[in-house]
């Protein structure tokens, strides 16, 4: 039995069906959680690389977007300007 780092819920795992490593759920709060020990068996929060990743691509193709759109608003100034 381990304890959610997040709600202190109590988490029935056997440790010897997981191993270091293994990401679980709290059944009581959804927080994703990250096998760091196993004797006694401890969870920590699972990192979020992979989803911190997707989103710096997000932003990435976001600004690019709106560079452009601010050139389109400059031309479109300098237009009404003549």
């Amino acid at each position: 039995m381990a304890t959610c780092p997040e709600c202190d819920a109590e988490i029935e795992v056997d440790e010897y069906d997981v191993d270091k490593g293994d990401l679980l759920s709290c059944p009581d709060c959804g927080s994703n959680l990250e096998v760091t020990g196993l004797a006694p068996l401890e969870l920590d929060f699972a990192s979020d690389e992979d989803d911190d990743d997707d989103d710096d691509d997000e932003v990435d193709e976001l600004g690019e977007d709106d560079d452009a759109d601010d050139d389109e608003d400059a031309e479109e100034e300098e237009d009404l300007d003549e």
